[in-house]
């Protein structure tokens, strides 16, 4: 008897502050990598499926992004400068 079937595997890749494009507020949305493992005998041996999300933690809307788009997200994430995303044009400081 051969035992196979598949298991998930969810990883938090970073913590953004982005501007939800389902609610409109800038809060923080975690980036998130889904990977689904082929598994035989309970031993996971190899990705057959990898999906890239951003989640707000305000509203709770998903957003699926592209492996690209993880990359750039992350990368901004990891030299600190805020991310603005779906199509929000970025706040200008009000001049006195």
């Amino acid at each position: 008897m051969i035992i196979f079937g598949t298991k998930g595997y969810l990883y938090q890749l970073a913590i953004l502050t982005l501007v939800c494009g389902h609610c409109g507020n800038p809060s923080a949305h975690t980036l998130r990598k889904r990977v689904t493992k082929f598994t035989l005998f309970f031993v996971p041996l190899f990705p057959f499926s990898t999906k890239y999300a951003t989640q707000c933690t305000f509203c709770g809307a998903e957003q699926k992004v592209t492996k690209e788009q993880a990359e750039q997200l992350r990368a901004q994430s990891a030299s600190g400068h805020d991310g603005q995303t779906y199509g929000q044009p970025r706040q200008q400081p009000s001049q006195p």
